[in-house]
């Protein structure tokens, strides 16, 4: 497989602006102005068991989580309906962006040559990083489990009780 890049902790993380699945307009630059903390998480697939498990746990930590500041975006290349329909079966309480032609998954360097059963192919790396309002890359993991990962995600930010 090809060498890969990644984002490091402390780079200016690539602006972005697009849509959720609500039409809503997310910019990165205007949610870092009004002092946000973003958690941007890219995932492989709406309504699979992984991604599930990793969605249903952010929504669960939720209000931990937006009463420090901080906001959810999941990305995807799913399109508009299925990330509704995922928001709405799993009662989602964050933004699923809208990013079908790859621009955000490229800008993150998420979009990576991936191996199963000894095929290569290409698709998204699941990754987080977190977004200090100041717009500099706190967190930049790629590769990581959906299982125990918002906890890690909260003891980063200092969020523990």
């Amino acid at each position: 497989m090809a060498e890969t890049q990644d984002l490091q902790i402390g780079e200016t993380a690539p602006d972005f602006t697009t849509s959720d699945s609500n039409g809503n307009n997310i910019c990165l630059s205007d949610l870092n102005s009004k002092g946000m903390y973003v958690i941007l998480y890219f995932y492989p697939k709406d309504s699979t068991p992984g991604c599930t498990i990793q969605a249903c746990d952010f929504r669960d930590n939720m209000q931990r989580l937006s009463s420090n500041k901080v906001v959810v975006l999941g990305v995807s290349k799913d399109s508009e309906k299925s990330h509704q329909n995922f928001i709405d079966k799993q009662s989602l309480n964050f933004s699923l962006l809208m990013d079908e032609n790859l621009e955000i998954h490229n800008k993150y360097l998420v979009w990576r040559e991936k191996m199963n059963y000894g095929k290569t192919y290409m698709g998204t790396s699941r990754s987080t990083f977190i977004i200090e309002p100041n717009g500099k890359l706190k967190y930049a993991k790629y590769n990581v489990k959906a299982k125990g990962h918002v906890e890690r995600i909260i003891g980063e930010l200092n969020l523990e009780d």
